[in-house]
C-alpha cells in the first residue's frame, strides 16, 4: 500500500520497489519515443559526442594548442564528452519529466519519485552506445586503460547518483517555478567550460587551480579518464570526495523531492 509521503524524510524506499514497474514502464516509454520516426534512430547518440570530440579538438587542441596529458585529443575529449552527457543527460531529462507528465501526476497517485529517477534509463542506453565506439577508438588508437577500468562501474553509479539527485531537486522546483526550465541549461553550459571536459586540469592556470580542484565535476571527470585513457590515478580525496558529495546529493535530493510532493497536485 502506497502512503503520504511526510516532510523531511527519506523515501520508503520499498515502496518504490514494489512500484518499479511505474519506473520500467516510463523508461520504456522514453526510449521509444525518442528514436521513433528519426532517419538514423540512436546513430545520434554517436554523433553528438563525435562533432562535440571533434570540434574540442579543433578549437582547443589546435587553435589554442592546449595539451592533453600525452592522449590524442580527439579521444581525450571524447571520452570527456562521454562522461559529461552522462552528468548532463540524466539532470536535463530528470528536470522537466513531472511537467511533461502532468496528467498522471495529477490524477493518478503513485510515488512520483519514480518519473525523474526513471528518466535516467535512456541516458544510460546512450552512454553505453557512445561507450562502444569509445572502446573502438581505445583500440584505433592503441590505448590501454589499465586494471583502472574495472573500476568504471563505479564511477557510472557515482555519477548517476550525483544528476538524480540533482534532477530531483530541479524537478520538484520546476513543478513551481517553470523558470528552472530556462535557467538549467544555460548553467550547464557554463559548468561545461567551467569543468576539465575538453582541456586537461594540468592545463589551468595555478591561480584558479584551487577552484577547479574544490569542482566535483573534475573529481568525476579524472575518474573516467583514469579507468578508461589510463590517465594518471585522481588524488585519494578526490575519490573519497566524489562518492560522498554523490551519496550526499542524492540523499538532499530524494528528501527535498518528498518535502515537495504533497503539493505536485495542486501547482502543477
Amino acid at each position: 500500500m502506497i502512503t503520504p509521503p511526510r516532510r523531511f524524510a527519506l523515501p520508503r524506499w520499498s515502496e518504490l520497489w514494489e512500484a518499479r514497474e511505474v519506473a520500467y514502464r516510463f523508461a520504456q516509454r522514453d526510449i521509444l519515443l525518442r528514436y521513433r520516426q528519426t532517419a538514423i534512430g540512436i546513430a545520434w547518440v554517436i554523433l553528438q559526442p563525435l562533432a562535440s570530440a571533434g570540434i574540442f579538438s579543433i578549437v582547443f587542441g589546435q587553435v589554442a594548442n592546449l595539451g592533453s596529458d600525452g592522449i590524442p585529443y580527439f579521444v581525450f575529449s571524447y571520452m570527456g564528452m562521454l562522461a559529461w552527457n552522462l552528468f548532463n543527460n540524466v539532470l536535463g531529462r530528470a528536470a522537466p519529466s513531472l511537467v511533461s507528465n502532468q496528467t498522471l501526476v495529477s490524477k493518478v497517485f503513485f510515488p512520483r519519485m519514480l518519473v525523474p529517477l526513471s528518466s535516467a534509463a535512456s541516458v544510460l542506453l546512450d552512454f553505453f552506445v557512445g561507450l562502444v565506439l569509445g572502446v573502438i577508438l581505445l583500440v584505433l588508437y592503441g590505448i590501454n586503460p589499465g586494471w583502472a577500468v574495472v573500476l568504471l562501474p563505479i564511477w557510472i553509479v557515482l555519477t548517476l547518483l550525483l544528476a538524480s539527485g540533482l534532477g530531483l531537486v530541479a524537478s520538484a522546483l520546476q513543478v513551481k517555478y517553470r523558470d528552472i526550465g530556462y535557467m538549467l541549461p544555460w548553467i550547464t553550459q557554463i559548468l561545461l567550460y567551467a569543468s576539465p571536459v575538453a582541456y586537461a586540469v594540468s592545463e589551468v592556470p595555478a591561480k584558479l587551480r584551487p577552484l577547479f580542484d574544490a569542482n566535483p565535476l573534475t573529481w568525476m571527470l579524472g575518474l573516467f579518464r583514469w579507468s578508461l585513457l589510463g590517465a594518471a590515478a585522481p588524488p585519494g580525496w578526490q575519490v573519497a570526495g566524489f562518492a560522498a558529495v554523490a551519496v550526499g546529493l542524492f540523499y538532499v535530493g530524494a528528501i527535498f523531492f518528498q518535502s515537495w510532493e504533497r503539493t505536485f497536485a495542486d501547482v502543477i
